[in-house]
């Protein structure tokens, strides 16, 4: 298809869908390891020592007394993550380290998907005026804000926790236990039965791991890829402005109507999901440490 073939509103679309990368253009198969998402990873970095940061000062400024909204605001952050990792994962030294971690991710999370909630040409503009993303090849022409609409970093995360279930496996069952009920579990039978089924065992249960990394890593992007999708929409409404007449007043305050509405929502698919992944990452490691 022609440049010219293609309408101004798509190619506004598919402007803001192209990462900041060393490419230059948008990744065309799902799995490129030659390509780096320059823009994913800054802010992915940035909003994780944003959590380091404020987990940090909460706890270097916690004390016994009265606590302030701040610290009460955190603690209950930490209990909630610290009941939710009882009820699922059984062994209590897992958990000196499961809930930190978990507790990290979902607050990793939420800002991360929060960043989805800047306007969609916020940064395009502020480029644009300093002169480092106005015309195709400056610096910053090309630039996407929200890391969990970037397939790569959701599946990333997911790999992450088939990585701990994996050693969690390994380390509650010995590597030979593991190992043994990779091939004899779910479909368990003595003798040459359970040597006949051992294949679908072992094939039954990659699949399982498989589909629980996979269902991890794209249930977060496709959630947040839609809705940036939508908040693009939105914003193609306030761009067809053409003068005070009847269609463009019609446009912009349906843009703010449809915009504020959507922000509004999309607050609780940001909470959402990062609660879903945090709770899937404890409930994944939980049935690590159980046996078939």
């Amino acid at each position: 298809m022609a440049a010219s073939d293609i309408s101004p509103q798509s190619a506004y679309i598919q402007h803001h869908l192209v990462h900041l990368n060393n490419i230059g253009e948008k990744q065309t198969v799902i799995a490129n390891f030659d390509v780096v998402n320059y823009d994913s990873l800054f802010w992915a970095l940035l909003m994780g020592l944003v959590v380091v940061f404020v987990l940090w000062r909460a706890a270097s400024r916690a004390t016994t007394g009265v606590p302030g909204r701040f610290q009460m605001g955190v603690e209950m952050l930490v209990d909630m993550v610290e009941n939710e990792s009882k009820s699922i994962v059984p062994n209590e030294v897992s958990r000196r380290f499961m809930s930190p971690l978990a507790l990290t991710v979902f607050v990793w999370i939420i800002l991360m998907n929060a960043l989805d909630l800047i306007p969609v040409d916020l940064l395009p503009w502020i480029f644009k005026i300093t002169g480092l993303g106005a015309e195709h090849g400056d610096p910053l022409y090309y630039h996407r804000i929200l890391p969990t609409a970037d397939l790569n970093v959701p599946i990333g995360m997911a790999l992450g926790v088939l990585l701990l279930m994996f050693y969690y496996g390994i380390k509650i069952k010995s590597p030979g236990g593991f190992v043994k009920e990779l091939f004899i579990a779910p479909f368990h039978a003595p003798g040459l039965a359970g040597v006949v089924l051992a294949p679908f065992n072992l094939l039954l249960n990659l699949i399982e791991y498989a589909a629980k990394t996979v269902s991890l890593g794209m249930r977060l992007f496709g959630n947040m890829f839609a809705g940036e999708l939508i908040f693009m929409l939105v914003a193609l409404m306030g761009g067809a402005w053409t003068g005070f007449n009847g269609a463009s007043i019609g446009l912009g305050v349906g843009h703010i109507l449809a915009g504020t509405a959507w922000a509004i929502f999309h607050i609780l698919i940001v909470l959402l999901q990062a609660f879903i992944f945090m709770m899937l990452t404890l409930v994944y490691v939980g049935q690590a440490h159980e046996g078939h």
